[in-house]
This record gives C-alpha cells, sequence and structure tokens, in this order.
C-alpha cells in the first residue's frame, strides 16, 4: 500500500483515484462498509481505492487535554486499511492553516487538483471544511461541476444502536470486550515492540513484557486478561497491566504484559496485546507484599477465565 504524508508529497502526474475520506480511528464496521463500496467504485472505474485521513485528529488539536483516546495507533490504522483493500492512503496534517480551510478551497485544492479524484465515497453524515459547513450536498453539487461521482453511504447499525468510534470508546472503557469485538470486527488491541523494563516483575517470579505505547491516551486502565499475537507464532495467555504503577512509584503510562506458560526472549519483537476481560483497576498497594501477593490472585483468575473462555 502507497502511503502519502502531506500536501507537498502530491505529484503532479498522481493518477485518478476513487477517494473515501475520514479519519478511520479504529477502522470498525462502520468503515468497513465504507471501503466496501469504495473497493466496488474502485474496480469500476479500474482506479486504485484511496483513503484521505488526517493526523492529527481535530480533537486532538483543538482539545488536547480533553480529547478522547484513540483505538488504533496511526500504524495499525494503515494495518487495517490495507487489509480492507485500500492500495493507497493520503494523510494530510491537521494544523491551524488546514483547519482554516474552507469546504470549497477543500474540494478543489485536494480533491480535484490533488488527488484528480474520479469519485468520492463518504458516509450519510459527512462534514468537511472550516466550521465543518461543508456537507453531502455542497460536494455533489462540487462534483459535478467538477466532473467526479459521489455517492453517500448509511448508518451502519448493531443492535439498534449506530457503530461509531466514540461508541466502542465507550465499549471498550466500560470492559465489554465482546461487544467491542462485535463494533469492530476484530478483537480491540494495542500493538508494540516489546522493550527493557526495570526487572522488577521477573525478581518477584512474574516477568513482564513492556509493549512501547504508540500514544499515552488509550482507552484502557488497569489489569486485564489478554490473549497475545506474535507474528508467525501461535497465540499466547497472558495478564496484563497498563497504567502508571502507583506502588513502585512510576511516572510513565506502561503496559506490561506478563505471558503465561512462556519464556522466550521476546526483546525488540512486535506484539499485538488483545484486551479480553478486566480484572480489576489499577491499585496504589500499602506494599510489595501485598502487590505481589494480588499480582498472584491476577494470574490464578486470569489463567482459569482464558482456559475457559477462550482456549487456545
Amino acid at each position: 500500500m502507497q502511503l502519502i504524508r502531506g500536501r507537498h508529497n502530491f505529484s503532479s502526474d498522481l493518477a485518478p483515484s476513487v477517494v473515501s475520506i475520514g479519519n478511520f480511528d479504529g477502522v470498525h464496521l462502520g468503515h468497513l462498509q465504507l471501503i466496501k463500496t469504495l473497493l466496488v467504485e474502485a474496480d469500476l472505474q479500474g482506479l486504485p481505492p484511496t483513503v484521505l485521513t488526517f493526523d492529527p485528529h481535530p480533537h486532538e488539536y483543538f482539545s488536547p487535554q480533553t480529547a478522547p483516546p484513540r483505538l488504533s495507533s496511526f500504524r495499525d490504522k494503515l494495518l487495517y486499511l490495507e487489509q480492507a483493500g485500500v492500495q493507497k492512503v493520503v494523510c494530510l496534517r491537521f494544523d491551524r492553516s488546514f483547519s482554516q480551510t474552507c469546504a470549497m478551497d477543500f474540494i478543489q485544492d485536494y480533491l480535484v487538483k490533488g488527488l484528480c479524484a474520479r469519485f468520492v465515497v463518504v458516509g450519510d453524515d459527512f462534514r468537511f471544511g472550516r466550521d465543518r459547513k461543508g456537507d453531502l450536498a455542497l460536494l455533489r453539487e462540487a462534483g459535478q461541476q467538477a466532473g467526479f461521482g459521489v455517492a453517500s453511504v448509511g448508518t451502519f447499525v448493531i443492535d439498534g444502536h449506530r457503530v461509531s468510534s466514540s461508541r466502542i470508546r465507550q465499549v471498550v472503557e466500560k470492559g465489554d470486550f465482546e461487544l467491542a469485538e462485535r463494533l469492530l470486527g476484530r478483537a480491540y488491541g494495542i500493538s508494540g515492540r516489546v522493550g527493557q523494563g526495570d526487572q522488577r516483575g521477573r525478581t518477584w517470579g512474574f516477568p513482564t513484557a513492556n509493549v512501547a505505547l504508540p500514544q499515552n491516551n488509550v482507552p484502557v486502565r488497569g489489569v486485564y486478561a489478554v490473549t497475545v499475537k506474535r507474528s508467525g507464532c501461535k497465540t499466547i495467555h497472558g495478564v496484563a497491566n497498563i497504567g502508571f504503577r502507583p506502588t513502585v512509584g512510576g511516572e510513565k503510562l506502561l503496559l506490561e504484559v506478563h505471558l503465561l506458560d512462556f519464556e522466550q526472549d521476546i526483546y525488540s519483537e512486535r506484539l499485538l496485546v488483545e484486551f479480553r476481560r478486566r480484572i480489576r483497576g489499577e491499585v496504589r498497594f500499602d506494599s510489595f507484599d501485598a502487590l505481589k501477593a494480588q499480582i498472584a490472585e491476577d494470574v490464578v483468575d486470569a489463567r482459569r477465565w482464558l482456559l475457559e473462555e477462550h482456549p487456545l
């Protein structure tokens, strides 16, 4: 899959394309419905299915302290889009200049001149441009004038509720990972590379893989039963803690995973940690002994539940 970052990297001889526009956080079933329409239209026209997206998310730019957590890192978003059949991703930097682009300028500068769009696929609630003044009607009108078609995809509904990134965040924060999997089309997970930790867990008899977090704002906190995937290897059961480790004076958000019945060296490997069940919240214990005793209970709890509900 081709990735183009920034308007300055648009080529003057860029081939025409069929384009879908959005943030695509989590690349959930609603997004996949949109991409399905994108692929059909791209195939009909013999053009590459292209996604136009933005980074950072507008909420992160306008309100960084209160922005909702991402469901997926930028890297994972690209991976999921590629798996869905997208051949080209164009990522525009969302900054002050871009936020001031009016709807018609966005169409002319990015869709018509930049991407040579022949067809555009969006959700039926799509808004764009400064102050979100652009809508589907304006896009259709501009398409008639500029020579590109427009298709809208209706809301994707499960159990009577719209599938959206915001809904999935709420579900994940509540620990309902079965519902999250239904809405995403896959288990909710965080991927990252294993780095060197302080080895404290190993001295306590619970060695952990310290997985680098792609961003500090994630929708999970606490202790979880997890399944862990390695490239080309079988899935592993585990217990994950994601938090600041208040008992040991931690100040940085960490994802630590104790892999059950596993002793191999996996430093620098990339892991996908899939969250299956919330065991408890993060707690500050009065002593290391109390913490170690609780970890032992967490491991027993997670092992029993995973063997029953997610046997390997």
